[in-house]
């Protein structure tokens, strides 16, 4: 309970579920690097933007009760179990957008970019994450 009450407070919640997304959308995206040219493959994706307005929503309804679980807005593509774990299910990319003469629709230039601004979401989340868990180190050790 203490420990669960620890996590669950400030951005922890926040920055959890930011990585969790994070994570899911660095598989899809090494996928469809994997895939870009294998005829007829769709190309996946996951809207961050969507996934930020759906965590703004979320941290705006817990508020900072710590007894309370970070449930994000279920869409197409993520939903929160009960528990609280983010489950993130990638869509295919709309036809509308560039389809190749093989059926695919993928475009490995914005693949690259997509994976380079993924890892500076991974550094920045990641680095916040480990500043909440240093801050709690430190009080335990009673080094403020």
């Amino acid at each position: 309970m203490f420990l669960s009450d620890l996590t669950n407070r400030g951005a922890t919640p926040a920055l959890i579920a930011g990585l969790t997304f994070i994570e899911a959308r660095h598989k899809m995206i090494a996928e469809n690097v994997a895939n870009w040219q294998t005829p007829g493959y769709k190309t996946k994706q996951l809207d961050t933007g969507a996934f930020e307005k759906a965590l703004r929503t979320a941290l705006d309804a817990k508020g900072s009760d710590p007894h309370k679980t970070l449930m994000l807005p279920s869409t197409q593509q993520f939903r929160s179990e009960a528990n609280g774990r983010l489950t993130v299910t990638p869509t295919d990319l709309p036809i509308e957008h560039l389809q190749f003469h093989d059926g695919t629709n993928g475009s490995i230039e914005q693949m690259m970019t997509d994976l380079a601004d993924n890892a500076m979401a991974y550094q920045a989340v990641s680095t916040l994450l480990k500043g909440q868990f240093d801050g709690i180190q430190k009080a335990i050790r009673g080094a403020v």
